[in-house]
């Protein structure tokens, strides 16, 4: 941390800046480390076959770049030692959203992964038989593997960690429910209160399995478009639990569609002449105590708010690499060549990146509306948070400009959002060298596949 970041940290806190002793210092919230410590894998196995005696099978699983699973389903006889964990190749961060390893590593070793606590739940299929659980891998020296969007996530928190700062995030997962055939219209717009007899029995059926998976689903809404939902999850500090849940929620969302002879689509913009859908988070700060740093009056957003949006601001052109993985999040992004959707701040406004929403002052919060559907939730998680730590570090508040008069000219195309995110020296460091090398090389090859795929409309044009 440089001194002018504790400088602007002194005159809203009357205690220093709290540095975690080192075995608790990975990026947890406090009481999430304690808990893990003391959390015991082999009792937590018996507990749930306690509760699930009929289970046959479980699936361990990583969640790689792109925010899909990756791992493989064992017999429940492996239960039993899964506290020495298993192993996964390195390469599962080096790969495509097709499974290929798009930037090779110059060794493709096995890595010990071991399980995460507390992340042992019923399998959204077959439930009764089947349980899943994340695993996180060792580097070679046993450390957390610097290639794993969770831990880039725990290294980007820990700072805040170290200053009594502790983020509160909430998601909201835009989708679209379509039928086996072409898009088929299924609702009437934002709000719509009443559904298809398909349609609520498949969200009944999503909030059981959230429930049995203890994940804290707070809402279904009916967005826009015909056929367009919103999951809602709860505000929590455990940033790193509430990315889990993002992620097994997607899952179990297509899994219980599908049984309902439907599809859910997570990308960010399935059709061409509808809204696209939106990965938002709802952030706020926290000190020690528990309270919200950002609270103050909707017309006069205090310092530590305002430094934190200019931060984002800021670093938004080179976050856009992250926030908009592939070549269709970025139809999205834009209307036309020239006229971006989103670059700016603004109060109760959904056609601005940073929105401050309605709330009591008390509960004052940015949301930030860029990230597509189809992100992966950890690494938009740890880029927005690292735009609040520029703006914490680098900008002073004295000259602090009015940020809807300084709006960033964002990129229009993959190709320039990753030349972009390359020179930007602050996200790189903070997401981590090795990880920011995979990731361009990754992207890269899956934008010069794209590019050399003809089309069915070119051919029509020939």
């Amino acid at each position: 941390m440089n001194a002018f970041f504790l400088k602007s940290l002194r005159p809203y806190f009357n205690f220093p800046g709290l540095s975690l002793p080192g075995a608790l210092n990975s990026g947890l919230w406090l009481d999430e480390k304690i808990d893990a410590l003391q959390h015991n894998v082999s009792v937590e196995v018996a507990d749930y076959l306690e509760r699930y005696p009929q289970t046959k099978h479980i699936d361990v699983y990583l969640n790689d770049i792109n925010g899909i699973m990756r791992g493989k389903r064992l017999p429940v006889e492996s239960m039993l030692a899964l506290e020495k964990g298993c192993y996964f190749p390195l390469s599962v961060y080096s790969m495509d959203q097709k499974g290929k390893i798009a930037a090779p590593l110059h060794d493709e070793p096995d890595r010990l992964c071991l399980p995460v606590a507390g992340s042992l739940r019923p399998c959204p299929q077959d439930p009764q038989h089947n349980a899943q659980i994340l695993l996180t891998m060792q580097d070679s020296d046993d450390k957390p593997c610097p290639l794993e969007p969770r831990v880039i996530l725990q290294n980007v928190l820990s700072r805040f960690h170290q200053h009594g700062l502790y983020p509160v995030i909430a998601p909201e997962i835009e989708f679209y429910l379509t039928g086996q055939r072409d898009r088929d219209p299924q609702n009437q717009g934002c709000f719509h209160m009443d559904t298809s007899t398909t349609h609520a029995a498949l969200f009944d059926e999503l909030e059981q399995l959230a429930h049995l998976q203890r994940i804290p689903l707070s809402g279904i809404v009916a967005e826009a478009q015909s056929g367009q939902y919103e999951l809602n999850l709860k505000h929590s500090h455990r940033v790193i639990e509430v990315c889990d849940n993002v992620l097994a929620l997607r899952r179990m969302t297509r899994y219980v569609a599908e049984k309902h002879g439907l599809q859910a689509n997570f990308m960010a913009k399935p059709f061409s002449q509808l809204a696209g859908s939106g990965l938002h988070f709802h952030f706020s700060l926290n000190n020690s105590r528990g309270e919200n740093v950002f609270a103050s009056p909707v017309n006069a957003l205090n310092s530590m708010m305002r430094l934190c949006i200019a931060g984002q601001l800021a670093l938004m052109p080179a976050s856009i690499a992250i926030l908009a993985p592939g070549v269709n999040a970025f139809r999205r992004l834009r209307k036309n060549l020239t006229e971006p959707v989103f670059n700016s701040w603004g109060y109760n406004t959904r056609s601005a990146a940073l929105r401050i929403p309605c709330s009591e002052d008390s509960n004052r919060r940015i949301e930030y509306r860029l990230a597509g559907a189809d992100a992966n939730p950890y690494l938009v998680a740890a880029t927005i948070l690292t735009g609040m730590l520029y703006g914490l570090e680098n900008i002073d508040e004295d000259d602090l400009p009015e940020p809807q008069h300084d709006e960033p000219t964002l990129p229009l195309f993959q190709q320039e959002a990753i030349e972009t995110f390359s020179r930007c020296q602050y996200l790189t460091d903070s997401l981590g060298d090795a990880f920011c090398e995979q990731w361009v090389a990754c992207k890269l090859s899956e934008l010069d596949w794209f590019e050399s795929v003809v089309t069915r409309e070119e051919s029509h044009l020939a």
